[in-house]
């Protein structure tokens, strides 16, 4: 679990990147990105949806778990490497942004409470890390 900005910073920093592309995804995660994305893009074209992690390796879940710890910056996951939903292969997790009409990053929760509300009315099974008690991890979805 991991916070947007943080995600975000940490992405920029990084010459390599997690995969975001959603074939590396569970089928039913598949299912569930492609209809709430494709919904949710055609109706809301000022704030669009778009992947930012799907599979992410041992090593990279280990720099992620290093932040806050061992390496300079904020705690953003409480995951050791292989502890992950999105270690595993495939993939049983994604995370997301949204984008504005101009293509600048938008960070506004009521995006990702009325995302989550739409991806979880279409998928049930869909889990949503903004429901988490522990750590509320908004762009995050799970099954």
């Amino acid at each position: 679990m991991l916070t947007s900005e943080a995600f975000f910073f940490y992405l920029s920093e990084k010459k390599d990147m997690p995969s975001r592309n959603i074939a590396d995804c569970t089928e039913f995660l598949q299912e569930a990105w492609k209809g709430a994305s494709e919904k949710w893009n055609s109706e809301n074209p000022n704030a669009q949806v778009f992947l930012t992690c799907t599979h992410r390796t041992n090593e990279e879940q280990a720099e992620l778990y290093a932040l806050g710890r061992t390496k300079k910056g904020k705690i953003v996951t409480y995951n050791k490497a292989g502890t992950s939903k999105h270690n595993k292969k495939p993939s049983e997790a994604f995370d997301i942004a949204f984008k504005d009409k101009k293509g600048k990053l938008d960070w506004n929760v009521t995006n990702f409470k009325k995302f989550a509300q739409l991806a979880k009315t279409m998928f049930p099974k869909l889990k949503w890390g903004g429901d988490f008690k522990r750590f509320k991890d908004n762009p995050h979805f799970e099954q």
